[in-house]
């Protein structure tokens, strides 16, 4: 899915025509695993794939329309274009993902900037406890604060070493790769600070509002 997500990221999407329910694993089919110990509950492996779910068609963004925000319960709002981010201190992931449609990918490789450099710049308030991420395509999902600090979130444009494909959220998306992956929002614009939980897409749509694979935290009341 996609962060739009799911992302993954993922999943993630901006609102879908007719979406009144939730099929269990969206479109995805899960199958046995094999008992890595890397595999989270429900997951398989699914080795050199690397499914494209969106819930939304893919947008043409090219970089230099690309930009990326951090507001609401911060000190001083901030917004970057691509030339500005690409600035910043540069922060890789490699590690595994996971999508709540049951397949997981090992030793994926993510090049960007940590979210950290960018919240920094902005300055939560104490009050802040929650985000919402929002896509350039109008997609939002929500996450607590402390899943997106510490060295656990970034803003990424390379995938193994290349430009980030758009179908994968290129030019840039959000990666939370602890949570399933539609938390990960694809087209990332920006992420507003909030007092409180605020559900994002598929969080009104009947996922569970955190989303921690280990957990198999999938769907509402899970």
């Amino acid at each position: 899915m996609t962060g739009t997500g799911v992302t993954g990221t993922g999943v993630t999407g901006t609102g879908v025509a007719g979406v009144t329910g939730v099929t269990r694993g969206f479109t995805g089919r899960a199958r046995a695993a094999d008992r890595d110990p890397r595999l989270p509950p429900g997951q398989y492996d699914a080795r050199d794939s690397w499914p494209v779910l969106s819930a939304e068609v893919t947008p043409e963004l090219p970089p230099a329309d690309w930009s990326f925000r951090i507001e609401g319960l911060v000190a001083d709002a901030q917004t970057w274009s691509w030339d500005e981010a690409h600035a910043l201190p540069a922060a890789s992931y490699e590690g595994d993902i996971h999508c709540v449609t049951s397949w997981s990918k090992f030793g994926v490789r993510f090049g960007g900037v940590s979210l950290d450099t960018f919240l920094d710049a902005a300055g939560p308030l104490p009050t802040a406890t929650h985000a919402v991420a929002y896509s350039h395509t109008g997609y939002t999902a929500n996450l607590p604060l402390e899943d997106l600090t510490g060295g656990r979130a970034w803003i990424v444009w390379e995938y193994d070493g290349e430009p980030l494909p758009p179908e994968h959220g290129g030019p840039a998306r959000l990666i939370v790769p602890h949570l399933y992956f539609w938390k990960s929002a694809k087209w990332i614009a920006g992420i507003t600070l909030l007092d409180h939980d605020a559900p994002g897409f598929w969080e009104q749509n009947g996922y569970h509002h955190r989303g921690n694979p280990w957990e198999e935290q999938r769907y509402s009341g899970d």
